[in-house]
């Protein structure tokens, strides 16, 4: 019986895990956070010190938005947060195929220490209210393994902002953002419609 508890367990924290990567991952695609990577990695050229900024402060952020989307589940209940959930993905769904811009206060910040410093006090400033930040919260809501879905968004961004850091604007020019985009948004159209379906 606790055997069988454990598995059960397991087995949704890894697709709590799996599911916070790819959505995250697809939705960063073309985000203002791997446009300031950009930006920073063109002005410093130091890759390692960058993805480890954006380590941190996405552990930060991501961590503080899980919490609170564990917190509303709580508040508000399983089933109204079922037709909440549903109704947020789709919404993410609409906001992933809008276009990201960098604001310009952003791009020509000063370096506030180290590149390190600088890079984890930026990202973390640019990632509050963003689209993988509230994707976060809801993800947290959806499956009751923060720690999971805190690593996996985490992993998300990395996987999305590390290669921007190592190769800068020619591998940006590369990625096809419109169609990860059309990518992304039909993922959270599946799991609006999978939460407001199976529940």
């Amino acid at each position: 019986m606790v055997i069988r508890f454990l598995d059960l367990a397991l087995e949704h924290s890894m697709e709590a895990w799996a599911v916070s990567i790819g959505v995250v991952a697809l939705a960063e695609i073309g985000d203002k956070t791997q446009l300031l990577t950009l930006v920073l990695a063109a002005r410093y050229a130091k890759p390692w010190p960058i993805v480890a900024g954006v380590v941190v402060a996405t552990l930060v952020n991501h961590g503080i938005a899980g919490a609170v989307g564990a917190w509303l589940t709580e508040v508000i209940g399983p089933d109204a947060m079922r037709w909440i959930l549903g109704a947020s993905f789709v919404a993410m769904a609409a906001w992933m195929l809008k276009p990201d811009k960098l604001g310009d206060d952003v791009g020509t910040s000063r370096k506030i220490g180290g590149v390190f410093v600088t890079t984890t006090f930026l990202f973390f400033l640019v990632e509050i209210g963003d689209k993988t930040q509230i994707a976060t919260v809801a993800l947290a809501a959806r499956f009751d393994s923060l720690v999971a879905v805190v690593m996996g968004t985490t992993v998300g961004m990395v996987l999305a902002n590390a290669p921007v850091a190592f190769f800068g604007e020619a591998l940006a020019k590369r990625l096809p953002v419109r169609a990860v985009h059309l990518v992304a948004a039909l993922v959270f159209v599946a799991l609006g419609v999978g939460v407001l379906v199976v529940g």
